[in-house]
């Protein structure tokens, strides 16, 4: 992956009533008794971005309806909100009639997919982020070198299955430490591991800590594996958690990072830690004696559920909001070449800064970077 397939976006602004980049966070709430904290970053990663950013364009340019294989991300409310626009989401590319035009979910796809659709006359929109997409490469990159893999990662997820389909025959699945001692390989000095993209980056490198006493010839991948924003988001949950009695983390139960984040912010301090899909799903029984309610979400969440979820909690009395910015997130991936060249040719700037999208039921829309809007 080259810069040029970057291009800078405006950072995160300002919660209201707080600056964006605190020195600290005071171990107390003020005197309203009741805070919450709010991660920086948190909510839709670039690769999610362009993703949605495919399918609307796509519905926008081609009308309905637009099929997309599996879901374009891992949110309930994302996947409803374009089903309502005209998006039609299938499990295979089988279910696609013939010449029809397809997405492929951000969570990539194998080889035979691909060859699948070729088949079936589809047209198809690779809206694969390009952080799985650079996993791939290296996957064939170490085939080519008669390497055996390990792929750290959770069996039956969809990123997990792209992966491996583009080196079956070299890649053995790793889900944890329990399985480690199960590892066979042909050649112990020529084993290299890769890894899903949104794992816990702790859980990931005691993994491979395993690996490595087993095999100390491991090789490492050319670079991380773990994308960028699945780090930044489990750092600014590292940082509230310790100060907060329960943590709401928002984000669909198949959404693997949002699962995460929920783990490690327990496993940084956290009295509790919960996961809701929105705001209706919160129990007030959690709350019980909590001063300092911490809040984050996953990479593939809009930003309007977290402000719901914000604006639930200060019913209940919480009204003091802080921000928890640990850094400043500037990607953005420009859209699938193919959609790309057909908005050109009708005269649509492709690459224009991302708008606000995914509408709610009561009409309010979300940034879809969700890292720093501003929450009333």
């Amino acid at each position: 992956m080259t810069n040029s397939e970057f291009s800078s976006n405006k950072g995160p602004t300002t919660l209201a009533g707080a600056s964006a980049f605190p020195q600290a966070i005071p171990s107390e709430p003020s005197s309203d008794g009741k805070r919450i904290l709010v991660a920086a970053p948190r909510g839709y990663c670039a690769g999610v971005d362009r993703a949605v950013d495919a399918v609307e364009k796509a519905l926008e340019l081609y009308g309905a309806p637009v099929y997309v294989r599996k879901e374009i991300v891992h949110n309930k409310f994302v996947v409803e909100t374009l089903t309502k626009r005209g998006a039609i989401f299938v499990e295979e590319t089988d279910e696609v009639p013939e010449g029809e035009r397809v997405v492929f979910s951000a969570h990539g796809v194998s080889p035979a997919v691909h060859q699948e659709a070729a088949n079936r006359q589809l047209q198809t929109i690779d809206a694969t982020c390009p952080l799985v997409t650079k996993v791939h490469k290296q996957a064939v990159r170490f085939a080519d070198n008669d390497f055996d893999m390990l792929l750290i990662g959770h069996d039956g997820h969809e990123e997990v299955e792209g992966t491996q389909g583009h080196a079956p025959d070299r890649i053995q699945l790793v889900n944890g430490p329990e399985d480690v001692d199960k590892v066979e390989v042909r050649d112990p000095d020529r084993v290299a591991w890769i890894s899903q993209t949104t794992l816990s980056v702790d859980e990931t490198m005691e993994v491979v800590h395993l690996l490595r006493e087993r095999f100390p010839n491991l090789v490492d991948p050319p670079s991380d594996n773990i994308c960028y924003a699945t780090q930044n988001r489990q750092v600014a949950v590292k940082k509230m958690a310790p100060l907060s009695d329960v943590v709401i983390t928002v984000g669909s139960a198949n959404s693997s990072n949002s699962v995460r984040l929920m783990e490690v912010a327990l496993d940084a301090g956290a009295g509790a830690s919960y996961r809701v899909d929105n705001a209706d799903e919160l129990q007030p029984e959690w709350f019980e004696g909590a001063t300092t309610i911490g809040v984050t979400s996953g990479a593939s969440v809009p930003e309007i559920l977290v402000r719901d979820v914000v604006d639930a909690l200060k019913v209940h009395g919480y009204t003091e909001v802080v921000p928890v910015t640990t850094v400043e997130e500037n990607v953005q991936f420009t859209l699938p070449k193919n959609l790309r060249a057909d908005l050109k040719e009708i005269g649509v700037e492709p690459d224009r800064p991302r708008r606000e999208r995914v509408a709610g039921g009561n009409g309010q829309v979300s940034n879809a970077r969700g890292t720093g809007n501003i929450i009333k």
